[in-house]
């Protein structure tokens, strides 16, 4: 009934989180019936971020330069380094404008099950970068999870014994055990952000 061409755009979009075998039916079918209002907007959209879209050389955000705009804000706290899991955890804490220092995406968190070990992650670069910036406080904003909170003792010994004057702290209230950054409010947040606590 559903042409091969149609089947495997279906097929794409089902993967992309969130959207299951439904979602996508719905989402295709309605790109095809906005083909010129919404369809070659977002594919114009895909191959400029397809083809200008890089990651930033120092904490592994995405930008358009090879060090991205967060990196390179002389008015951010080079003396604070807040360590995240994730991408869309930077953008979280961004949006809220609350956090002034600067950051570290580890892409991904420890997991056994997963076969995801320190090497797999961006914690080597992330010790180098507190050598050789002075950093002298470090937040860890890791997810309250299991993985999250196995991540964020071996950051802390690593950090310790790697650098033994600088301050590891986690964040505190307002983040609920098994809850992901990207699904609290901005209040929630800045309240953990306040009450972090030494690790």
């Amino acid at each position: 009934m559903i042409g091969a061409e149609i089947s495997e755009l279906i097929s794409l979009f089902s993967k992309i989180p969130g959207l299951g075998p439904r979602s996508a039916k719905r989402a295709v079918l309605w790109l095809i019936k906005k083909k010129d209002s919404q369809m070659l907007p977002l594919i114009r959209a895909l191959q400029d971020v397809l083809t200008n879209v890089k990651t930033c050389k120092v904490c592994g955000n995405l930008d358009t330069a090879e060090i991205c705009s967060v990196c390179t804000d002389t008015k951010r706290d080079t003396s604070v380094l807040c360590v995240v899991a994730d991408i869309s955890d930077l953008w979280v804490l961004e949006r809220g404008g609350l956090f002034k220092g600067k950051y570290h995406i580890l892409g991904g968190l420890l997991s056994a099950l997963d076969g995801i070990g320190p090497e797999d992650l961006r914690i080597y670069s992330m010790l180098d970068r507190i050598k050789e910036n002075n950093v002298r406080e470090v937040i860890l904003a890791l997810p309250v999870t299991t993985e999250g909170q196995t991540t964020a003792f071996y950051i802390a010994d690593a950090v310790k014994e790697a650098c033994p004057d600088v301050k590891v702290f986690t964040l505190a209230q307002g983040v609920p055990v098994g809850g992901e950054l990207d699904y609290l409010d901005d209040g929630t947040i800045e309240t953990a952000f306040r009450n972090k606590s030494s690790l």
